[in-house]
């Protein structure tokens, strides 16, 4: 008798597809992606670009005491690359804020004209006040080794310059611009275009540090940070890929 020949239906497991006793039940935890929880606000911190040197025996017109020096010509070539890198990312950006001071304004205008946006300002995040040392001052004495600027290194606080602003006050003041900035926009992302010294306390804030851990992020670097009602979480700090393909190493001035 010939044999009999059965053809088996597509739809139903041969052995060999069938879970084998130690694959049943078990169950498997893939490392998670980060995801902004619901209510969040997604900040991208751009430093200003590279602003005007000071020229000695000259001061910098002042603007509610603060220096406010317009960019350098390479501060406008950041100003372009950054806003470039932003448009390349493809963010959804809600809003574009800026400070009080030029140098902020001039950085962010690359982007609010592909953008077709107008900036909103945000005094509360314009640099810390330098006192006795602003309108360029403070460059100079920082340059020629001045003890206080010394100390102020040592101490990592701004405000041992004669004049400066309280560590507290500044602290403060630069907590309710983010939280400003948050409340008016839960699961949105913006861009803030800020100051060196604000990114660095804003950076504090976040990972609980103090002094100048992060201060002397780069002219028009990029930091992402995330604004929920319970805590701040630091998504990158002084992205700098779209200025140079090697990591920063040259000096930068802190203000």
């Amino acid at each position: 008798m010939a044999d009999t020949v059965t053809d088996t239906p597509a739809d139903i497991d041969t052995p060999t597809d069938v879970d084998t006793p130690t694959d049943v039940g078990t169950r498997k935890f893939p490392q998670s992606r980060f995801a902004p929880p619901p209510g969040a606000t997604e900040i991208l911190l751009v430093r200003h670009g590279e602003s005007a040197p000071h020229v000695e025996g000259e001061s910098f017109a002042l603007v509610d005491g603060h220096g406010d020096p317009p960019l350098a010509p390479d501060g406008w070539e950041q100003a372009k690359l950054a806003a470039q890198r932003l448009i390349d990312t493809g963010e959804r950006i809600a809003a574009v804020y800026v400070t009080t001071l030029q140098r902020t304004h001039q950085t962010a205008e690359p982007l609010l004209e592909y953008l077709e946006m107008e900036a909103t300002e945000i005094a509360d995040l314009r640099e810390v006040f330098l006192g006795d040392w602003e309108g360029g001052e403070f460059r100079k004495r920082v340059a020629d080794g001045d003890p206080i600027a010394q100390r102020m290194y040592v101490e990592q606080r701004w405000d041992v310059i004669p004049g400066g602003e309280p560590a507290h006050q500044f602290e403060n003041r630069v907590r309710r611009g983010i939280e400003r900035i948050a409340a008016d926009h839960p699961d949105e992302l913006v861009v803030a275009v800020v100051h060196g010294g604000v990114i660095g306390q804003i950076i504090n804030i976040a990972t609980g540090s103090t002094g100048f851990s992060f201060v002397g992020s780069d002219n028009a670097s990029i930091s992402h940070i995330v604004v929920t009602p319970d805590r701040w979480v630091v998504r990158c700090w002084n992205d700098t890929s779209h200025l140079s393909p090697t990591f920063s190493t040259a000096a930068e001035p802190l203000i």
